[in-house]
């Protein structure tokens, strides 16, 4: 049998161009621009015909450092018309860091916007020989140039397996790898994710994640332009701006992380009513149960999710109700996607029981571009990927994620989540936020360090927050010093990087 192919690159914008040409399909609040399925579509002929142009066809890899602009939006689609996959660079990182991803991903194109000239310049240059020449400008309107010309293109014949994105990881635990997404994955977590999340063309969301994550792309975006939806694009999260946006815009499901949570309760626009609003979901980390609470407080409807790069990235649903009624839980697996909790000692974990999380279905991805080696590490036998994160099943068939369990440690011979204990610190008089990690003991092996940012008004010490913790969890589970912070250090996914607090402890203690 061969391998499934598209007769063309699957391609939304131009369905809906047809289908509905006056449909809002894109909103950049920044530049002040919408577009409709039509208008879109014409823009990325005229990019797709520049790239065809240059030389640029299938097998090739553009890369791209850029913020959420509209521009980005007509390259990704433009690129899947040459049969080309597009390489969101991550403008977060410092030169040298960056480097090491150009000489990584070698790409045959890249391009920038202004604002990130000498950070690509440096790159660049510390990368040494890239197959790219150096870099081309980000251009608001590529039918200015001579490619123009070259009309409209018709798509190229694209294999399932070819790639679409490649994404590069945040690099927590070390050399950042390039997961590479193909057209399959991007396609079947669309469906996914529309089927389970009840997404049609009325929705409405605000992409704020950075598109060199794949929670700007694939969380909302791509499933919502298979839907006939409307995407808007913020350039950065910024509290009031996000819910202006969400007022303004009409916007129906939010993608948040727990950290943008309580930047918005900060913010005078909190609490206003948002008669369009669905539900906002929460992702990149567990969500604390108090916080939780104080968004369904403020008459908003709540949910959290669960997914990583290399599958999905949306592996569950769940109803408002059961999200209500099982604080804590991401759901059910969506369509098409299998699940095994693998205990300790390979068995298959038992209702209530902590296992890694497991994942196989069409939703995973195509391995770490050009690194056999990691893609191995990564696949358990039978094509589960592992995820490495912890989950409890209950008897419902609903799960709760733990943690990662690298992240897990091992205090006098019991298992600590730390995810379990910044939830019970989440809702201290005082404390904004809370990360705990495990750090070596000589008498308990390790024990937990709370890494704590104070809330404004608060004046929370150490005591405070043992007592608080110790009122709520078992003595084992208790942290046994608390060190305070101004801001967590994070990810570039806005994650906490739990590795800096861990450099850290090492250094400072």
């Amino acid at each position: 049998m061969s391998a499934p192919h598209f007769p063309a690159f699957p391609d939304p914008v131009r369905f809906w161009s047809r289908l509905h040409p006056g449909r809002p399909a894109l909103v950049d609040r920044a530049a002040g621009l919408r577009l409709t399925y039509a208008e879109l579509d014409a823009r990325v002929a005229r990019r797709a015909a520049a790239l065809r142009g240059g030389g640029v066809g299938r097998g090739a890899l553009v890369g791209v450092l850029a913020g959420n602009r509209a521009e980005v939006v007509e390259l990704f689609f433009a690129c899947g018309r040459v049969g080309a996959a597009l390489l969101p660079l991550n403008w977060r990182l410092a030169a040298a860091e960056l480097a090491v991803v150009l000489g990584d991903a070698r790409p045959d194109l890249l391009l920038r916007e202004e604002r990130f000239r000498r950070l690509g310049d440096d790159a660049l240059a510390a990368a040494g020989a890239v197959p790219a020449a150096g870099w081309a400008e980000l251009c608001a309107d590529p039918g200015d140039g001579p490619a123009d010309r070259a009309g409209d293109v018709p798509d190229a014949a694209v294999e399932a397996e070819d790639p679409a994105l490649v994404l590069y990881t945040s690099g927590s635990t070390g050399r950042p790898k390039g997961a590479v997404l193909p057209h399959r994955q991007l396609l079947w977590n669309a469906v996914a994710t529309a089927t389970a999340w009840e997404l049609g063309p009325a929705d409405v969301a605000p992409v704020s994640t950075p598109f060199f994550h794949t929670g700007g792309w694939n969380v909302f975006a791509t499933p919502l332009w298979h839907r006939g939806g409307t995407v808007v694009l913020l350039d950065g999260f910024q509290p009031d701006d996000f819910l202006a946006a969400a007022e303004e815009e009409g916007i129906t499901v939010a993608l948040t992380v727990p950290t943008q949570l309580l930047m918005l309760m900060e913010s005078p626009r909190w609490g206003r009513p948002l008669p369009a609003l669905r539900f906002f979901i929460s992702g990149g980390a567990p969500c604390p149960a108090a916080l939780a609470a104080r968004v369904r407080a403020a008459g908003y409807r709540f949910r959290e999710g669960y997914g990583l790069t290399e599958c999905g990235p949306n592996c569950f649903a769940l109803s408002d109700e059961e999200a209500a009624r099982k604080p804590g839980s991401v759901g059910r697996p969506v369509p098409f996607l299998e699940m095994r909790l693998e205990a300790a000692d390979g068995r298959e974990a038992e209702p209530g029981e902590a296992g890694e999380l497991l994942l196989r279905g069409p939703q995973l991805f195509a391995g770490y571009l050009r690194d056999p080696g990691r893609t191995a590490e990564a696949l358990a036998p039978g094509g589960w990927l592992r995820t490495g994160d912890l989950a409890r099943r209950d008897a419902d068939g609903v799960y709760t994620v733990c943690g990662r369990r690298k992240e897990m440690y091992i205090s006098g011979g019991e298992n600590v989540f730390p995810g379990e204990v910044e939830a019970a610190l989440a809702d201290c008089p005082g404390v904004a936020e809370a990360v705990v990690v495990g750090v070596a003991d000589a008498r308990w092996g390790e024990v937990g360090r709370a890494f704590v940012v104070r809330r404004a008004e608060g004046a929370v010490d150490e005591a405070e927050v043992v007592a608080h913790a110790r009122a709520r969890l078992a003595g084992y589970k208790v942290p046994r010093s608390v060190v305070f912070l101004d801001e967590i250090p994070r990810l570039g996914s806005g994650k906490p990087d739990r590795r800096a607090l861990a450099e850290w402890e090492e250094v400072t203690a």
